[in-house]
């Protein structure tokens, strides 16, 4: 009896994805036991034209972590939905657009110039910024060589392609990961557009400062990591620090209250809720408490980066979408 085929591919991300499917350890033995790995250029030689001549739905199942701001994530992400039987967005950028979906807040010449020639750390002198074509001499022949077109802004993967299921996490921790291969691999499939592996329940119903919450918080001042240390084993939200425990799905174990780090959302949107970033500022007005307008504009202007804070992982799903808005050119597949 054949195994079922499994393929991976990253679009825009950072690799912690990868690293959340080695950090599996010894349970990676079962893992390739369990499946043929059929691509996975990260790790493996395999080439674009290796899945071009794969029937289609010949792949059971891909995992497609980052968002798609590059034509060739565009091509390729297409092209492994034709192929494959089920498609998982993995991760927080592939699900929602994540740290990276921030980006659409500028258009791509504002952010090359500033990654190229505005950053203070930078020295530039010739202005030299990337080109998607250019010519070099090699061996005494003039070769051109050429970089995928950069998208006019970063769209999550369901954006662009049929997504099946949503796997959540900046990244996934093994254990989510581990349980949400269990599901795909047991044959009793869950409904389309469910999220794997996690909890259903919010963060902050299973966060271990749970019970060192108020029942009413009434905060006069919004405090920052960057300039106040928390107390240990008390709640993070309480104390006036940011904690988005309340409006995220929980399921990650808590890794960040647990170091004494308030929640950023990683996991996402609890089900029913249509904006989380909404969701969020909603939730956060709730708990403020003040007399005077002016007291207001003192506890908001505390806080430099609203729209980093309440759409860290969820800017590009959202309803705000960012600045840059999605254009026709990106035709979404079935």
């Amino acid at each position: 009896m054949s195994k079922p085929k499994v393929a991976w591919y990253w679009c825009a991300s950072c690799g912690g994805c990868e690293e959340s499917f080695v950090d599996l350890a010894e349970k990676l033995l079962d893992v390739f036991g369990a499946v043929d790995i059929v691509f996975c250029p990260v790790a493996m030689d395999y080439k674009k034209e290796d899945v071009e001549n794969m029937p289609d739905k010949s792949i059971t199942v891909s995992f497609i972590n980052g968002g798609v701001r590059l034509e060739e994530h565009l091509e390729m992400v297409k092209l492994l939905r034709r192929k494959s039987d089920i498609v998982v967005a993995y991760g927080a950028c592939s699900s929602w657009g994540g740290i990276p979906g921030l980006a659409n807040l500028y258009n791509v010449k504002e952010i090359i110039d500033r990654k190229y020639k505005e950053v203070p750390t930078v020295v530039n002198l010739n202005n030299i910024t990337p080109r998607e074509e250019t010519e070099v001499d090699i061996d005494g022949y003039r070769v051109k060589l050429s970089l995928p077109r950069v998208l006019d802004r970063l769209y999550p993967l369901d954006q662009v392609i049929d997504v099946d299921y949503y796997i959540p996490g900046c990244p996934p921790t093994s254990e989510v990961f581990w349980n949400a291969l269990n599901i795909l691999l047991s044959g009793e499939l869950p409904p389309k557009g469910s999220i794997l592996g996690a909890g259903s329940k919010s963060l902050c119903d299973t966060c271990p400062l749970n019970e060192t919450k108020p029942d009413k918080l009434e905060l006069t001042e919004l405090k920052r990591i960057a300039n106040t240390i928390p107390k240990l084993d008390e709640c993070l939200l309480a104390q006036g620090y940011i904690c988005l425990g309340p409006v995220t799905r929980g399921g990650c174990g808590a890794l960040c209250i647990n170091a004494n780090m308030p929640c950023t959302g990683c996991f996402g949107p609890l089900d029913g809720i249509i904006d989380y970033g909404g969701k969020a500022a909603s939730y956060i007005a709730s708990i403020i408490s003040y007399d005077e307008l002016e007291e207001l504009e003192k506890v908001y202007d505390s806080i430099p980066d609203w729209v980093g804070i309440l759409y860290k992982y969820y800017l590009a799903a959202s309803k705000l979408g960012g600045r840059i808005r999605r254009k026709k050119e990106v035709v979404k597949d079935g």
